[in-house]
């Protein structure tokens, strides 16, 4: 599906083979023709002798991408490349930022680097993480809370350009079952603690309840993508949140997830809700990050 509006992109390239895959992401996407690509690279003072190579490799990007006809430049800045990045989304205000989830300098052992975390916390429009090696699009799961976030990354990703025969999923976490917590009181205290311990019917009732709002929502959310022209498989499972998504991620070999920025639950001074930042962590496909309302 190709959306009509031409699409305006900042792409952050530091010559890693994640920015790479970032480039691959790009030129998988049925974009609208003339869509605008700014290609940005910063570097630091002590980088300072290898900016020709710099350039050559924003050149081998833009060569690339021009080649889709999109309207593409390159820019080479000196500073910091989370703070390029976000002052130029808040003045220029693009579609959407994309960008590695690794830069050069991340070792082995970390799954997200500074720059694509400090982007993904402070952004002011959706953000791609991508993962290398680009795989394509041929799965893309929608993770959904019902939140103001969740419904905002509906929105996006009915405006998104989806590759044709992509398969959408929209999944739905209902919270583990509570177990209850019998606790004795402390030796030497006055203390006497009570625990309200639900019969097996209330249980089963409650359980009911969830069931029943999960599935209302997972219908309300395949049906407005339904409505525009996507025709979604719907996933409801039962515990945490973010271990589920990451393990159905795993059995079904999603290569995006698309989710809100903040659950339900999250305190309004926190953009990024726990669930989202386990996701963009610990999961190993790509993630389409998509901001509430009014940048929540």
């Amino acid at each position: 599906m190709t959306p009509k509006k031409r699409l305006n992109i900042l792409l952050a390239d530091d010559g890693s083979q994640h920015a790479q895959a970032a480039v691959e992401l790009l030129l998988e996407l049925p974009l609208p023709s003339k869509s605008s690509i700014l290609i940005l690279r910063a570097f630091n003072s002590g980088q300072i002798p290898s900016i020709p190579e710099f350039e050559r490799s924003l050149e081998r990007s833009k060569s690339q991408l021009v080649g889709r006809g999109f309207r593409v430049e390159t820019e080479l800045k000196l500073g910091s490349a989370a703070q390029m990045i976000l002052e130029h989304a808040e003045v220029k205000k693009p579609d959407l930022i994309v960008l590695g989830a690794k830069g050069l300098r991340s070792t082995m052992s970390i799954l997200l680097g500074g720059v694509a975390q400090q982007v993904m916390e402070y952004a002011p429009c959706p953000v791609l993480i991508v993962r290398a090696p680009c795989r394509g699009l041929q799965k893309i799961l929608l993770a959904t809370d019902g939140s103001p976030s969740s419904l905002s990354a509906a929105r996006y990703l009915c405006k998104f350009p989806l590759p044709p025969k992509v398969q959408v999923h929209v999944m739905h976490v209902l919270p583990p079952a509570e177990v209850p917590l019998l606790m004795e009181p402390q030796f030497g205290t006055w203390h006497t603690i009570y625990t309200m311990v639900p019969t097996r019917e209330e249980g089963h009732a409650a359980h009911a309840r969830e069931t029943k709002h999960g599935e209302a929502l997972l219908a309300r959310t395949c049906n407005l993508l339904r409505r525009n022209g996507i025709d979604p498989i719907s996933k409801l499972a039962r515990g945490d949140a973010a271990t589920e998504i990451m393990d159905y991620v795993k059995s079904e070999q999603i290569d995006l997830i698309v989710a809100g920025s903040r659950g339900l639950s999250n305190l309004k001074g926190l953009w990024t809700g726990s669930v989202t930042r386990k996701l963009v962590h610990y999961s190993d496909c790509s993630v389409l990050l998509v901001k509430g309302p009014g940048k929540e």
